[in-house]
């Protein structure tokens, strides 16, 4: 088959699917937003792969704050990405993390072109607006939060299939009537990539984290997140009697919100952008314990893939995140502590912080249950597998496909 995966983000697991989907011996585009500022994946071919990978919208970075013009912006996008489907000419296109006005253009000329396309759910952008409507977002946002989610049910009508994350997001596509489409691939983390390391390793060394017990937060902090919780709890792990520097590895507005917020409370922190992908390995191991954050109204509709490089880096884990989210279960079952995303669950996760750091043998062990849950829950060869027949699946019935596709 001739493939097209385009994941907006340009996040590690999906570009490890593409890999794998390559290797299997089929003709793999792999495409990202250059200019979106996250962590990234590994999105160069090494010698001998065959896989393509192409970054579409220029390297500008973009700021996601000014409404009306990532509108525009989306909406250009929307026209770039139909240009590049008919450049790769695929048997299939996947489509993962897309804004919804990218999305709806390129939903809209697939239908004319009578292309089959599969929505890879990540997100539920409808229900995360009306969500934070009137609380992180002004109140009229709830009239668009209505008009993304006759978008997106729009959208998911036109996909030959559509996967999802989690199980949460079934009932969506149950209203939407598009629940006889969905089956659900729960994310991962790749194994072979995200390995666990030395605590004092290069990086912590170059860093000057080497030496001191770390918290460490590295991903995006958005809409979902709420970035003072990080410092609060270094605080209040400090409180308990134990001192503690905050790592935070990210790029955006958040990181003013860190800065000032560790100011006033007198909590050492060491503010780091995202950091290219091949060290990623090494920013995660340099820190005793990592943290995920959540906020409540994001529960059910999204699934941090943070929590499971996390996971694979072998460290003990903490989340303040809802306890119904996928990850919690996951952080859960590893042995990490999962609290409610308040201001009141601070302090018990400081008490539990102090017993962890202070203690090295109970901090090893959480950090090799971890790395096992990951090796159990995130083989590839099976989720690959499972992509590979909905793409097939989907190809043969359109009657499409090129003459191999095995």
């Amino acid at each position: 088959m001739r493939i097209l995966v385009h994941d907006h983000s340009g996040h590690p697991f999906q570009a490890e699917l593409s890999r794998e989907l390559a290797r299997r011996g089929h003709d793999v585009t792999h495409s990202y937003v250059e200019g979106y500022v996250s962590g990234k994946g590994k999105l160069e071919a090494a010698p001998g792969e065959t896989i393509t990978f192409e970054g579409i919208g220029g390297a500008k970075l973009i700021d996601n704050q000014r409404m009306a013009q990532r509108l525009v912006r989306e909406t250009r996008r929307g026209f770039e990405l139909v240009r590049h489907v008919r450049r790769a000419n695929p048997d299939i296109t996947m489509m993962s993390n897309v804004q919804i006005p990218t999305l709806v253009i390129f939903a809209l000329a697939m239908a004319v072109l009578r292309k089959p396309w599969v929505l890879w759910h990540q997100d539920v952008y409808a229900i995360a607006v009306k969500s934070f409507s009137g609380s992180k977002l002004p109140k009229h946002f709830a009239a668009v939060a209505w008009a993304f989610e006759v978008a997106e049910r729009w959208c998911s009508r036109r996909a030959a299939a559509i996967v999802v994350i989690a199980s949460s997001f079934v009932p969506v596509h149950e209203k939407w009537g598009t629940a006889d489409k969905v089956t659900v691939i729960p994310n991962w983390a790749p194994l072979d990539e995200i390995v666990p390391v030395d605590r004092k390793n290069d990086w912590a060394t170059e860093n000057n984290v080497d030496d001191v017990r770390t918290l460490l937060y590295s991903g995006t902090l958005g809409l979902k997140h709420n970035p003072e919780l990080l410092v609060h709890l270094a605080k209040a792990t400090a409180d308990a009697g134990q001192p503690v520097r905050l790592v935070v590895v990210n790029s955006g507005p958040a990181v003013d919100v860190l800065r000032a917020e560790a100011e006033r409370l007198d909590v050492p922190i060491t503010l780091l952008p995202f950091q290219p992908y091949e060290r990623l390995p090494e920013v995660l191991g340099s820190g005793d314990v990592l943290v995920v954050l959540l906020e409540k109204e994001a529960g059910a509709f999204s699934v941090p893939s943070k929590t499971l490089s996390y996971l694979c880096a072998g460290r003990p884990v903490l989340g303040l995140m809802p306890a119904e989210n996928l990850a919690s279960s996951l952080v859960t079952r590893a042995g990490g502590l999962v609290l409610p995303p308040e201001g009141a669950s601070v302090a018990e996760a400081g008490a539990w912080l102090v017993q962890v750091l202070q203690d090295d043998e109970m901090r090893t062990e959480l950090g090799e249950a971890s790395r096992d849950l990951a090796e159990q829950e995130f083989a590839l060869d099976g989720c690959a597998t499972k992509f590979e027949g909905l793409l097939r699946t989907h190809v043969r019935a359109r009657g499409t496909g090129s003459s191999r596709l095995s």
